[in-house]
């Protein structure tokens, strides 16, 4: 049985998260000391792992691609959740929480998860191989909600600084939403099969004869899936918990206190790179690039009409415009990605580039 019992053993997959959960209600609005906080630190990455194991065994029962949809939108729904609650808790200045939230999360899904998938799997076969219609169609998707709601603050006019007007923000509200469920409708319903994986010669693969175990069944799925939430609720939860230590470790270290939320937005993606990579060594590269552009564009797509609503009862300006370095990032990201994706099949060196990237991208946000 996967996720449930090994014999007559509870297996770590089902203990993790409920000690997790428990751990983050022991800790939650308190400041644990040293030692509570490098227990913490172990159960955060069980918890990581444990959401890895169950979002597989949900994406074996409900396959592709909504599979890898249940893992990105989960992970970003509680992602929000953690801005909101940061944004209404946090003493200092959180006017650009939610911006440098949703570009690290952009940046690290195409250019860390994409490209290390990219790289496995090339680096087994020679040439990472997927579907270029289904990959293109979430690209662009991506590209045209990071130029409307993180590009487009930085050039209006109506308010100072990087902000939308009132106005402004309820139409890029509105456009993420429905740009986002355009997408997911194509994903799941109108071209499914141009999200499945492929087989080198550009086929879809045959999930029945895959040679995989067969489905788990309803009963495990479903459990699996309320473990999978409750995993990712405590891998947020105790990443906020252990913002403390890293705040203090990123003061101690002399970088910007905005570096803290890539360090988070790390955390919080590690379930999804985990599960893209081992799909990768599976040969199932589009499996991978679901995940990668799945959550960046529900990092988008989901946040800023969240925040936008939220908007209403925060205090203090929302900016959401990227500086000039990140805009410079995000275009060249975004070129380097058309030219990944178009071909339908990418070489290592492609997943290279990608990780160069996202390497600037961190550098950058240590020395700006």
């Amino acid at each position: 049985m996967l996720g449930a019992r090994v014999g007559n053993r509870i297996s770590w997959t089902t203990a993790v998260p409920v000690l997790a959960m428990l751990a983050l209600v022991a800790t939650w609005g308190r400041k644990p000391g040293d030692v509570v906080l490098a227990l913490v630190g172990l159960l955060l990455g069980g918890a990581v792992l444990a959401a890895v194991h169950h979002a597989e065994v949900v994406a074996h029962r409900v396959g592709e691609p909504f599979g890898s949809l249940v893992l990105a939108v989960a992970v970003t729904v509680i992602e929000v959740a953690l801005i909101v609650t940061l944004m209404i808790t946090s003493t200092s200045d959180t006017s650009g929480l939610a911006r440098d939230t949703v570009f690290a999360a952009v940046m690290i899904s195409i250019n860390g998860i994409a490209g290390l998938s990219i790289l496995v799997s090339a680096l087994r076969n020679r040439l990472a191989v997927f579907n270029p219609e289904g990959t293109g169609s979430a690209l662009a998707t991506v590209v045209t909600l990071a130029t409307l709601c993180l590009v487009l603050p930085r050039f209006t006019t109506s308010e100072p600084g990087p902000e939308f007007s009132p106005g402004q923000l309820a139409f890029a509200a509105v456009a993420s939403t429905a740009l986002y469920l355009m997408f997911v409708f194509t994903q799941t319903i109108a071209h499914r099969d141009f999200f499945l994986p492929v087989e080198e010669g550009g086929t879809a693969v045959d999930e029945d004869h895959d040679g995989h175990a067969d489905p788990p069944s309803n009963t495990m799925a479903l459990r699996s899936l309320g473990l999978l939430l409750v995993s990712l609720v405590a891998v947020v939860g105790l990443a906020k918990v252990e913002s403390v230590a890293i705040e203090r470790a990123v003061a101690a270290l002399g970088f910007p206190a905005a570096f803290v939320g890539v360090v988070i937005a790390f955390v919080v993606l590690l379930p999804e790179s985990i599960a893209a990579v081992r799909a990768a060594r599976r040969d199932r590269t589009q499996i991978s690039l679901n995940l990668a552009f799945g959550s960046a564009g529900a990092a988008i797509g989901l946040t800023i009409p969240t925040i936008a609503i939220a908007s209403i009862w925060l205090e203090g300006p929302l900016a959401l415009g990227l500086g000039q370095t990140q805009i410079v990032l995000l275009v060249v990201t975004a070129f380097v990605a058309v030219l990944t994706v178009v071909p339908g099949r990418a070489k290592p060196l492609a997943g290279g580039l990608h990780l160069a990237l996202l390497a600037a991208f961190v550098f950058l946000s240590i020395r700006p």
